[in-house]
């Protein structure tokens, strides 16, 4: 989290309060902006509420005199029907407001709610995060943005307030396109170092000295230093909670299944990422769609 406060004040409102968008509104408070956030969920505006966050009872509302407007929303249709559908709050949003999407949603969908801002004369980034719900917390997100490159700095005080690292991709879109990527190559590592944990164990190695190994080896990765997906082997991974908490199965399918759309709308080959998100239909479809990703693990395990 930025330890300097450039909020002078100024009204963010906040749409979307789930398990990243809540510590992020909070963090925003904590940094000295004036946050007006709101949520269909009653739980997440008390939680709001408590975290020093003003509960707007709309999102129009919420929205009224802001200098800044933040989402963070589950999918593509959401975002659309926010900004775009019946009661649209892209009509309602003051002049010269600066609008920043930080859902993961299909480029396209970016680049029509971007094309309705622009249309209002608002500026519009998409900045989706990566960090998972830890960061969200510690205020250490990283930001990866799409957009014009003045509006990024317009928005650079904010985001420094929830994050800490920003990497500025390209055009409108672009945000979404690179997130698609890193969370495409997780995916996929996430489920060959099941796969090789399991394979190691199978032959009667220690999981957890198979995944110390890996670590300072050329197999190196997320999966193996942090989130190892081997139940035990990292006390703070989901794994070792019952796969409970982190990123969700679900939303890493999501996430995969758009991955696959982008490639197919430019002929590009991603082999190894329909691969992955076939296997993670197959663990949601196994019972394991809400729990953290990692457990597709569980898919590779030997039934007893």
């Amino acid at each position: 989290m930025s330890d300097t406060n450039n909020s002078g004040g100024a009204r963010v409102a906040f749409i979307g309060l789930g398990h990243m968008g809540g510590p992020m509104a909070a963090n925003l408070a904590k940094n000295g902006y004036a946050v007006s956030a709101f949520d269909l969920s009653a739980e997440a505006l008390q939680k709001a509420r408590e975290a020093g966050v003003t509960v707007a009872p709309s999102a129009l509302a919420a929205v009224e005199g802001a200098a800044v407007v933040i989402s963070m929303l589950p999918a593509s249709r959401h975002v659309e029907g926010l900004y775009l559908g019946d009661g649209a709050l892209m009509a309602a949003i003051p002049a010269g407001a600066l609008v920043i999407d930080c859902s993961t949603i299909a480029p396209a969908s970016a680049q029509r709610v971007a094309k309705a801002a622009a249309d209002r004369g608002l500026a519009m980034l998409d900045a989706p995060v990566s960090g998972g719900v830890a960061g969200a917390a510690a205020g250490t997100l990283t930001f990866i943005v799409g957009g014009d490159a003045a509006a990024l700095e317009r928005a650079r005080p904010v985001l420094q307030a929830m994050g800490k690292n920003i990497f500025h991709m390209g055009a409108s879109g672009a945000g979404q396109v690179a997130k698609l990527c890193n969370n495409m190559a997780l995916g996929v590592i996430m489920a060959v170092t099941g796969e090789a944990l399991a394979l190691g164990v199978a032959h009667g190695l220690d999981p957890q000295a198979l995944s110390a190994m890996m670590a300072v080896s050329t197999g190196r990765s997320w999966a193996t230093e942090v989130c190892n997906p081997w139940p035990g082997v990292k006390p703070e991974a989901p794994a070792s909670r019952g796969y409970s908490g982190g990123f969700g199965n679900d939303l890493m399918l999501k996430d995969l299944g758009l991955a696959v759309e982008a490639a197919l709308g430019t002929g590009a080959a991603v082999p190894l990422g329909e691969l992955a998100r076939n296997l993670y239909a197959l663990n949601s479809r196994a019972g394991r769609g809400g729990l953290d990703f990692s457990s597709v693990q569980q898919l590779l395990l030997k039934a007893e």
